[in-house]
C-alpha cells in the first residue's frame, strides 16, 4: 500500500532531529586555529525576567544568518551566547508574583528567601529561553554559554571596575537617582516607566511685607509641584512684563510668517493666548521678593520680604 504524502509540511517532525543532529556534531562550536578571518557576533542577551517575544525571534534570525553565511565561506565563526539576570526587573517580577500568589512581600520571607526564590526563577526561565533559541535552530556555541551572574562573569566585573578605579576613569560621587517607592531602592533610567497624566495647577500666594505703594500684595506663583515650596527661598519677578509680552509677540508673528502649516495653526493659539494676557492690567511688581528667614543674600537691591506662602 502507498504511502500518502501530507498535504501540509509539519516541521515539528524533521526540525528537532536535524537540530539534535547539529548538537551532536559539535557543528556550531568555535575553535582557534590559524585561519586568517574570524567573524564573532556576541549576542544581545535576553533577560530572564520571561520567554522570548517576536522582536526576539527576528533579531536572531538576522544574526543567525550572518553566523551561518561566514561559516559557510570559511571563516572562523562565533556566535556567543547566554542570558542576562536583569537585576531590578527580575526581582519586581518575582515580588510581584510572590504577592499575587501568596499575599506576601520580600520583608514578609526574608532576604534569604527571595534570593532563593529570584535564582529558582532564572534557572526556569533560562531553560526556556534557551530551548526557545534552540527551537529556532540558532547555530550558537552552547558549550560557551554565559550567564551575566555566573562565576566567570561577576569576577570579570569585579576585576573591570577595579581597574577602572585605580586608573581614576570611575569614582563615586552624589548623583540624582530615581527611587522605587515599592522597591526601596534605586532604578536606571531604561526602568522607569513614563506616564503621561492630567495635572494640576496649584497656586503659592506669597504675602509681600510693607509693600510701596501701588504694588501687590501678594505674589501668585503657579506650580504643578507644590512641595518644592519648602525649599523656597526667594520668588524672581520679571521686571518688565509687558515688554515682554510685546516681545513675545513680536517672536510668535515672525514664527508664523514662514511656518509649516502644521506648525503655524498651533503657533497662532499661542499668540491668540498672549495678545489676550496683555489686554489684562499687570500690577508693577519689585524686581525680587525673597524671604529674609531663609538667608542674608539679596536677589537684587530692590528685593522686598515676603512671607511663606498660603496654598490654594
Amino acid at each position: 500500500m502507498k504511502k500518502e504524502i501530507p498535504k501540509h509540511y509539519d516541521h515539528s517532525l524533521y526540525e528537532e532531529m536535524i537540530y539534535r543532529r547539529w548538537m551532536e556534531a559539535d557543528a556550531f562550536a568555535a575553535i582557534p586555529d590559524d585561519r586568517e578571518n574570524t567573524y564573532v557576533i556576541m549576542m544581545p542577551l535576553p533577560n530572564v525576567t520571561g520567554a522570548l517575544h517576536m522582536g526576539h525571534a527576528m533579531d536572531n534570525v538576522m544574526q543567525d544568518l550572518l553566523i551561518r553565511w561566514h561559516r559557510m565561506i570559511g571563516d572562523n565563526t562565533l556566535w556567543m551566547p547566554g542570558t542576562d539576570h536583569a537585576g531590578i526587573a527580575t526581582q519586581a517580577v518575582v515580588e510581584k508574583r510572590l504577592f499575587e500568589l501568596e499575599g506576601k512581600t520580600r520583608h514578609d520571607i526574608g532576604r534569604e528567601a527571595l534570593v532563593e526564590k529570584i535564582w529558582a526563577w532564572k534557572d526556569e526561565y533560562q531553560q526556556r529561553i534557551i530551548k526557545q533559541l534552540q527551537s529556532m535552530g540558532s547555530s550558537s556555541d552552547w558549550e560557551r554559554a554565559r550567564f551575566t551572574m555566573d562565576a566567570v562573569c561577576t569576577r570579570a566585573v569585579r576585576e573591570a571596575f577595579f581597574r577602572f578605579f585605580r586608573q581614576g576613569l570611575i569614582y563615586h560621587g552624589d548623583r540624582l537617582v530615581n527611587w522605587d517607592a515599592q522597591l526601596q531602592t534605586a532604578v536606571s533610567d531604561d526602568e522607569i516607566v513614563y506616564e503621561k497624566i492630567q495635572g494640576h495647577f496649584w497656586h503659592m500666594r506669597y504675602p509681600v511685607i510693607d509693600p510701596k505703594p501701588g504694588e501687590p500684595q501678594h505674589v501668585v506663583v503657579a506650580t504643578t509641584r507644590p512641595e518644592t515650596m519648602l525649599g523656597d527661598t526667594a520668588v524672581a519677578c520679571h521686571p518688565d512684563p509687558a515688554g515682554e509680552l510685546d516681545r513675545l509677540s513680536c517672536l510668535l508673528s515672525e514664527r508664523i510668517k514662514s511656518a509649516p502649516k502644521k506648525e503655524k495653526l498651533q503657533l497662532e493659539e499661542t499668540l491668540q493666548e498672549v495678545e489676550e494676557r496683555k489686554k489684562k492690567p499687570i500690577a508693577p511688581s519689585p524686581q525680587a521678593q525673597r524671604n529674609d528667614r531663609a538667608g542674608k543674600e539679596d536677589l537684587s537691591p530692590a528685593g522686598r520680604a515676603r512671607d511663606p506662602p498660603h496654598s490654594g
